[in-house]
């Protein structure tokens, strides 16, 4: 592996040199940006859920076997509202998009906090493959609407005490009756409506659109939770697409697959350090997103 300097001027040059961008989020990404789910973050915000339950992450409070709805919804709104409402646009994100703004650009991610949407990249180039915490569904999807919760979600928050929401909160689904769910790829029922489907199309179309043409598979803290969503589809079109280049940033995986050493660049540095410095090297030299090519390396000469 080259040193930091030498990855950071092969993956802009790799970029530079792409007509296509596909990016594809995970969890180490806004996790990077300082959505924790642990830590200060969560302690701040779920003390009396802590000392009531005992629940020592954000994460796997989400999995807790809450009594009753009135004490589930109260965690699930506080969880919603935390990550999802209470949060603006982060820095990260905003780097983020103007690293490839001038570029044709998709993005993939199992992220569901919206930050994307936020940094004001376009809805049309976002597919939201696990879902989206500012939607509600039917907890046994009787049917394939989503609700959008906000409203609700804030009168949760405001009429919390000891844990629990009134009764009456408590949302239940206009067409069964039955309980309901946040629209979240955690079990069998999760719900994909028409705009679901729509984002899967246009991802699809993207794909077989750059088949042919000098892309960059820009991955970015996706590990191994839903390896097969993102990480192993990116590695194997690197492989196939005979234009193609892998820059992955990842602190805890890092390594590419063995077929493809020549056309990864890895990172295993801070990522908003790493996309900031990818950035500022630019715009040094006069353009405010991308430069000329600043090295010759055999990644991206494998990508022209």
């Amino acid at each position: 592996m080259y040193d930091y300097e030498q990855r950071l001027k092969a993956a802009q040059n790799a970029i530079k040199n792409a007509d296509h961008v596909l990016i594809g989020a995970g969890a180490g990404l806004s996790a990077a940006a300082g959505l924790t789910y642990s830590g200060k973050r969560f302690t701040g915000n779920f003390a009396d859920f802590i000392k009531k339950y005992g629940v020592e992450d954000m994460y796997s409070a989400s999995f807790y076997p809450f009594p009753t709805q009135e004490e589930l919804w109260a965690h699930w709104a506080r969880h919603i509202d935390v990550n999802r409402y209470l949060e603006g646009p982060t820095p990260l994100y905003r780097d983020l998009l103007c690293l490839v703004r001038v570029k044709d650009f998709f993005v993939i991610t199992t992220n569901v906090e919206s930050q994307f949407e936020k940094a004001d990249f376009p809805m049309d180039k976002i597919f939201e493959v696990q879902g989206n915490y500012g939607y509600l569904q039917c907890a046994k999807g009787c049917h394939s609407k989503r609700y959008e919760n906000m409203r609700l979600v804030k009168q949760m928050v405001a009429e919390t005490r000891n844990c629990k929401i009134p009764s009456y909160l408590v949302p239940v689904c206009p067409v069964c009756g039955g309980p309901m769910d946040v629209n979240l790829r955690h079990n069998n029922y999760f719900v994909q409506d028409n705009a679901w489907y729509a984002q899967n199309d246009r991802y699809q179309a993207y794909v077989r659109r750059i088949q042919k043409k000098r892309t960059v598979f820009l991955e970015l803290g996706v590990g191994f939770n839903t390896p097969g969503i993102i990480r192993y589809p990116f590695e194997q079109m690197a492989h196939q697409y005979s234009h193609a280049v892998l820059v992955r940033m990842n602190r805890d995986y890092p390594m590419g697959a063995k077929e493809n050493l020549e056309r990864t660049i890895s990172f295993d540095e801070d990522m908003e350090e790493t996309i900031r410095l990818l950035l500022s090297n630019d715009k040094e030299r006069g353009n405010p997103y991308m430069s000329p090519p600043v090295i010759e390396s055999k990644i991206t000469n494998e990508a022209r």
